[in-house]
């Protein structure tokens, strides 16, 4: 069951916020992209999260029509038949969906699992992501509630934004400001929307300062015992004293310190997206490549270059290695490692 099922991945998320662990949540764009991760985990003897961002999605589909839910779709079926021969189990996700890219994307992704479970299959993903941190936070919510319902009927987890994430993905930005911490307020205000469990499980991603992409020190200033404020507010108002109610998600987590996630795993994080940090270990090797083999990978001053240095696979092979490698530290930094479904 390499894939993990509803039933796997509430026990994967249930062990993660025990152990106070969480799970690295890597994005991919490409059947190679995703072998890497799988390997990363295996290597790791630890179980994980693949996903896929709207852009990513629009790549997998092809430059030719770029139909993200064909995507999306196509890899997730190729998932579920390579990731069988590695001894993890992985959850399927998407990333930062936007509201104006619902329509397109996560809705459709949805119709596909509901279809899926009527038949009394699994739902070909295990969760979607709701990005609405460009929108209010009521208009946020209030979409959150349909889309919740939705996922909750599907068998499926919703993962919520609550307030920006500083930085760029997939074309939706926000600035690096003082505006980058979630409130207390507003985690009483999203758990009064979208309940506690009793309306559908959610993962939320609160800002504690987070930053996508990988900037110099000093520019990013992490706050993730924040987190702690979020839970204990949340739990004295709906008597849950002493308890951690959320499931949080560190978003933008390439080129955190280890003492900035070890604390966000003692605040209730179970999930850390990392793509930035793998994107680099994944073209670094190929960069080096191509430099050392110049003369072999084009065809210089009339010669004919050299086959076996250009074929894709030379160089992919060291692409994936380099990838899973950086995989593997995600997990040691997240304590995940050995932490693998028996």
């Amino acid at each position: 069951m390499p894939i993990a099922t509803p039933e796997v991945y509430n026990e994967m998320l249930d062990r993660a916020k025990a152990g106070k662990f969480a799970y690295p949540a890597i994005n991919v764009t490409s059947t190679q992209t995703l072998h890497a991760a799988l390997r990363g985990f295996a290597e790791a003897e630890s179980d994980g999260i693949i996903q896929i961002s709207t852009g990513g999605a629009e790549f997998l589909g092809g430059q030719y029509n770029k139909d993200m839910v064909t995507g999306a779709v196509a890899l997730a079926e190729f998932a579920h038949v390579v990731a069988a021969k590695y001894d993890i189990t992985v959850a399927l996700h998407t990333d930062h969906c936007p509201k104006d890219k619902l329509d397109g994307y996560v809705r459709p992704l949805l119709e596909v699992s509901a279809e899926r479970v009527a038949k009394g299959l699994n739902p070909l993903f295990q969760s979607h992501m709701w990005d609405g941190s460009a929108e209010t936070l009521a208009d946020n919510l209030a979409i959150g509630q349909e889309l919740l319902a939705k996922a909750a009927a599907a068998k499926i987890i919703l993962e919520v934004e609550i307030t920006p994430t500083g930085g760029e993905e997939d074309g939706v930005s926000h600035e690096i400001n003082d505006e980058l911490y979630t409130t207390v307020d507003d985690a009483l205000r999203t758990a009064e929307a979208l309940g506690l469990g009793e309306k559908g499980r959610y993962l939320l991603a609160a800002s504690f300062g987070n930053v996508h992409g990988v900037y110099k020190p000093g520019n990013v200033v992490l706050r993730p015992e924040l987190l702690k404020d979020l839970q204990e507010g949340v739990a004295a108002k709906y008597g849950k004293a002493g308890g951690s109610p959320f499931d949080f998600v560190f978003h933008g987590g390439s080129g955190s310190t280890e003492q900035e996630i070890a604390t966000a795993l003692e605040n209730g994080v179970v999930k850390m997206n990392l793509d930035t940090d793998t994107q680099y270990a994944f073209t670094r090797p190929v960069a080096d490549h191509m430099f050392r083999n110049y003369d072999g990978v084009l065809k210089v001053d009339g010669e004919v270059g050299k086959k076996s240095t250009y074929d894709p696979r030379t160089w992919g092979k060291l692409a994936e290695a380099s990838m899973a490698k950086r995989v593997t530290e995600a997990c040691a930094n997240l304590r995940s490692t050995g932490t693998k479904l028996k």
